[in-house]
């Protein structure tokens, strides 16, 4: 099970990460190991080498057939469900590998930083990209967003990232963040909506 991500693609996102509306040339990919998968409401435990653990709620696909090479108009057809995930990012961690050009595996990689809610059968919904979804801590909506100001669409993505990876059943793909992302601590209580249903629930340690 291979878990891909998605970096900058909310542009209200982007700039409060960089301080300008802007879009990539290309999909900005990354992978997490699958050790950062963290399911079935467990707790996230803030890792103590880093000073800012930033949550970041985005819908996630779940890949349902074996597929290399896909062309966009057939992508819809490579996944069945979707749900909120949450990718949390060491960000002190991540500002320096940006500044040094170095990788992100750490920043994003690491054990549970990929939080994964209730899987929803993508055909209970008329369009993927048209979905929206939401964040709370404590109880407070903290981030909000729909799947339509993505800027590169979930086909798209999974068109880009076939031309390099062969795309396997259970493989997952979180799509990226809106503009709302900030840090978490202890005892926070986050729970992730997709539409009016509740997928996501669980604490921080």
């Amino acid at each position: 099970m291979k878990i891909f991500a998605v970096g900058m693609n909310y542009i209200q996102h982007n700039k409060e990460l960089d301080g300008a509306l802007y879009k990539p040339e290309a999909p900005v990919i990354f992978t997490k190991a699958d050790s950062a998968l963290l399911k079935d409401g467990k707790p996230f435990f803030i890792p103590d080498w880093s000073a800012r653990v930033d949550y970041e709620a985005e819908l996630v696909v779940r890949i349902c057939r074996l597929g290399k090479g896909i062309p966009a108009r057939f992508a819809h057809r490579y996944y069945d469900a979707v749900t909120v995930g949450i990718d949390f990012t060491a960000r002190d961690w991540q500002e320096k590998a940006r500044r040094e050009g170095k990788p992100w595996e750490i920043c994003k990689g690491f054990d549970g930083s990929a939080v994964i809610g209730e899987w929803m059968d993508v055909a209970t919904y008329r369009e993927v990209q048209a979905l929206h979804f939401h964040l709370d801590i404590n109880g407070q909506t903290v981030q909000q967003g729909c799947t339509g100001d993505m800027l590169y669409k979930v086909d798209e993505l999974i068109a880009y990232i076939s031309t390099f990876f062969t795309l396997k059943t259970g493989d997952l793909l979180y799509t990226g963040t809106p503009a709302g992302i900030g840090p978490v601590k202890i005892n926070d209580h986050l729970e992730g909506w997709l539409e009016s249903r509740k997928v996501l629930d669980f604490y921080c340690k």
